[in-house]
């Protein structure tokens, strides 16, 4: 067994695992925002109890997400050792700034929001939901941070075998930080969208708190398709061609280009093959990857022969993952386009297949955005910081196979017993539904 290769797969399991409670609650506290927007000022009772309940989801989420969060930032210490000591001063320093000043200003405010009910003015409760939003997405900001600096690596010198800090701003500012950054945002935005859409639609069908799942539905069929199209367009565009320019042999993995070319194609359809990396079956459309690349159709786009096979990140996961995760996307957009339609015809609570459609669509944005960070994480191999410091480096010496092994096996069987008892408490959750307002409390 490779203790390095099973360090890797602890990790993978426990920031996937953890991503699953980021992803739908950052996604829905900015609808809930809207949500209790709306309640504060029109005091309509539906809005009012769509507040109430997606809040009561929310917090849930938060809750699990902050549970399963705390183990991973440890890892760097008992299982990256050589990272932390190598890059520790860099690295350590955005994620210091998102628990000091994001998580703590999330987590008061959250407070506030959960107890203030009732007790404070409509308008400074909402405040604190506005506050929870904003430290939500300063939290991202400064993960995102930390991780773009992995891939695009600045405002650093190396002495004495250790990464210095010489530019804080070129480590907050790196060139893939806006690309990233807006692409992740929209994309847990698509999940917490298609979350509320399927919630509502059960509402409906089940003929229950249908004034409510009347407006939640509309506002997260809007919402989501807006989001969708937004994040073929222009984030999925910028992304590529911050990904092309500064990391080309992720580029020419998930792109499947064999070859430097000029008018490079696209590929639409085809089946990876590791070694040596290659599609079959395979179709492709000219040029469209140059565009794509650089907005030129005659651009030159380097190819996986550039490389040595040993700089490549492994081909047919980085490959499967990214047009799986496009897939996804291009159904998002197809998905929230149709209910866009059936809105504006009027016919969208008269189409149960499309309302049942919605509820079966639930997980698929959560499934799209582990594909996108699969795809990011192995397509930067075998690359810890890129270009700088390799994974196989960055590895502690000290820790067994056996022993990571045996946490792997630990962690598996605790984070199955999390994910049941979170699943089981949001299932109960819907099934109850909205509480009558003068039945609750806080929540």
């Amino acid at each position: 067994m490779d203790s390095v290769l099973l360090s890797r797969l602890q990790f993978a399991l426990t920031i996937g695992v953890h991503f699953i409670f980021v992803t739908l609650s950052l996604g829905m506290v900015w609808l809930l925002l809207a949500v209790e927007t709306l309640a504060w000022r029109t005091k309509d009772p539906a809005w009012e109890k769509a507040g109430r309940f997606f809040g009561r989801i929310f917090v849930t989420t938060f809750a699990f997400g902050v549970v399963t969060g705390l183990v991973m930032e440890f890892q760097f210490g008992t299982n990256w050792a050589g990272f932390s000591d190598f890059a520790g001063d860099v690295f350590g320093t955005p994620l210091a700034a998102e628990g000091m000043i994001s998580f703590f200003l999330e987590s008061v405010f959250i407070g506030i929001y959960i107890f203030g009910r009732n007790r404070l003015s409509r308008g400074t409760h909402w405040f604190s939901i506005l506050m929870v939003t904003l430290g939500a997405t300063f939290s991202a900001f400064w993960i995102i941070v930390a991780n773009s600096w992995m891939n695009t690596p600045d405002g650093y010198v190396i002495e004495n075998g250790r990464i210095i800090l010489n530019d804080f701003s070129k480590v907050i500012f790196s060139e893939s930080l806006w690309p990233r950054f807006f692409h992740t945002i929209d994309a847990v935005f698509i999940a917490g969208a298609l979350f509320m859409a399927g919630v509502s639609s059960y509402f409906y069908l089940k003929n229950k708190e249908t004034a409510l799942a009347v407006k939640t539905l509309k506002l997260a069929i809007i919402s989501g398709f807006i989001a969708s199209v937004l994040e073929l367009f222009p984030f999925g565009d910028m992304s590529a061609r911050q990904i092309a320019s500064t990391q080309p042999t992720k580029f020419a993995a998930i792109e499947s280009l064999e070859k430097t070319q000029k008018g490079a194609p696209i590929v639409l359809f085809g089946i990876p093959v590791e070694n040596p990396p290659h599609l079959i079956l395979d179709i492709r459309v000219p040029y469209v990857l140059s565009l794509m690349a650089f907005h030129d159709i005659n651009s030159e786009v380097k190819g996986m022969d550039q490389f040595e096979r040993d700089e490549l990140p492994p081909f047919a996961l980085t490959f499967t993952t990214f047009h799986l995760m496009v897939g996804l996307g291009m159904f998002f957009i197809a998905l929230t386009s149709f209910g866009t339609l059936l809105l504006h015809k009027g016919w969208i609570f008269r189409t149960k297949w499309f309302l049942i459609l919605l509820i079966v669509s639930i997980p698929l944005p959560v499934i799209a955005c582990q594909l996108g960070w699969i795809t990011t994480e192995a397509g930067r191999q075998p690359w810890v910081v890129y270009g700088v410091l390799k994974t196989t480096d960055a590895a502690s010496v000290n820790v067994s196979a056996g022993e990571v092994l045996t946490s792997i096996i630990l962690f598996s069987l605790l984070y199955l017993v999390i994910m049941i008892f979170y699943i089981f408490l949001i299932v109960t959750d819907i099934k109850r539904g909205p509480q009558p307002l003068n039945e609750q409390q806080e929540y």
